[in-house]
């Protein structure tokens, strides 16, 4: 196990009607004027918007707010959110919704404190300082509830990158399982797909002797295959809900991946996917997994079997653990296809005359330099390959 620190701050209020303790939450950690982050649709429909602005005003906070963000977040409304908490002197960012508008409110509260460019951070620059951020978590997905990273989207060029801070891990994360009630099959399987791509990319490793987060790892796909099928079954399932939301955010705080080595290949190569296309992450996912993990297997063929008997139940060969490797990969892209996630990067919208566009951003844009690493390093050959192998 290599030297790590771990640094996890945020406080978790979880369980049925905590966005009311909103504005207690936020008075506690120092909020006084507030932005109110959003997207729209659901949460003002829902009233959860307003139940949650109630809550604000209870407490004597005062609050201005911002819609509109959308999937995969943009640029422009950065630029607009930190253009308005400079000017109205705010001092406390929420989020309400899903990991879009988490990160979107993460990357205002880092660039409303800095003299340069907010998209600095997106291009290597370590977030230090930022607006503190409280959450309210619509969707179990993203994992940004309790991280310390965000990813945005610049228009400039469709570049979809992260940046990351523990300055910008929330400083409160309320977690009611309810509110994914209302979320369509498609969008609960998309989260259900992104939990699962966080635990693989941590388990994914070139560290040796790292027993317990390999277990914890395995036990929270474990979680997820269990009840993903249930939640696609009832979407009033509260419990399976519930475990679905925590285990969302225990994929991604990173106590899962400390002292280990981390992959995040597959991320960076569905990234381009989402950005281009405007796919649902977790469906850009379901499909680049698949193929970038047969593509790299033979790198460390035991890691892939392993997980492979351990989570899927695949006979362990040991004279030919390729054997057991492949038909782990292949039971991981069958439990996706089942719960409504596509099988071909044409499902997505994804062509294959694209295919040379996408390599050249994924590999040189942005000040790459023709590669990407994570478990293996992918030259951009390597990357055109993946994607032919989605097609």
């Amino acid at each position: 196990m290599n030297n790590f620190d771990f640094y996890s701050p945020t406080y978790f209020a979880f369980g049925k009607d905590r966005e009311l303790d909103s504005g207690e939450l936020v008075k506690r950690f120092g909020g006084t004027k507030v932005l109110i982050h959003y997207g729209g649709g659901s949460v003002v429909r829902s009233g959860l918007l307003d139940r949650v602005k109630a809550s604000l005003d209870a407490v004597g906070v005062t609050w201005l707010e911002l819609g509109g963000v959308k999937p995969n977040p943009r640029s422009g409304l950065v630029y607009r959110g930190i253009e308005l908490c400079r000017r109205e002197y705010i001092d406390f960012v929420l989020a309400v919704g899903g990991g879009s508008t988490i990160d979107s409110a993460k990357a205002i509260a880092a660039g409303t404190v800095y003299d340069g460019d907010f998209w600095d951070f997106y291009s290597g620059r370590h977030i230090d300082k930022a607006l503190p951020v409280g959450t309210v978590l619509t969707i179990a997905a993203a994992g940004s509830e309790g991280s310390p990273d965000s990813v945005i989207t610049n228009e400039n060029g469709m570049l979809k990158r992260g940046a990351s801070g523990d300055a910008i891990r929330p400083k409160f994360s309320i977690l009611n399982p309810a509110l994914t009630q209302t979320l369509p099959p498609y969008q609960t399987a998309c989260g259900i797909t992104d939990i699962m791509a966080h635990l693989y990319e941590r388990y994914l490793t070139n560290t040796h002797d790292v027993e317990v987060t390999d277990r914890l790892i395995e036990a929270l796909l474990l979680t997820m295959v269990h009840e993903g099928p249930r939640v696609i079954e009832d979407p009033n399932n509260y419990e399976a809900r519930a475990n679905i939301m925590w285990a969302g955010m225990m994929a991604h705080n990173n106590s899962c991946g400390v002292g280990r080595s981390q992959d995040w290949n597959s991320h960076n190569i569905e990234h381009e996917l989402s950005a281009l296309y405007d796919c649902a992450h977790g469906a850009g996912l379901a499909v680049t997994m698949p193929a970038v993990f047969a593509y790299v297997m033979q790198h460390d063929v035991m890691r892939f079997a392993q997980v492979a008997s351990r989570v899927w139940g695949c006979q362990m060969d040991f004279a030919h653990p390729e054997v057991t490797a492949k038909a782990g990969i292949e039971a991981l892209r069958v439990f996706l296809n089942s719960i409504g996630m596509p099988k071909t990067l044409g499902e997505l919208g994804g062509k294959e005359e694209d295919i040379p566009k996408l390599v050249d951003v994924l590999c040189n844009g942005d000040g790459r330099t023709g590669t990407i690493t994570g478990f293996v390093k992918l030259n951009a050959d390597d990357c055109a390959a993946i994607y032919r192998m989605m097609l």
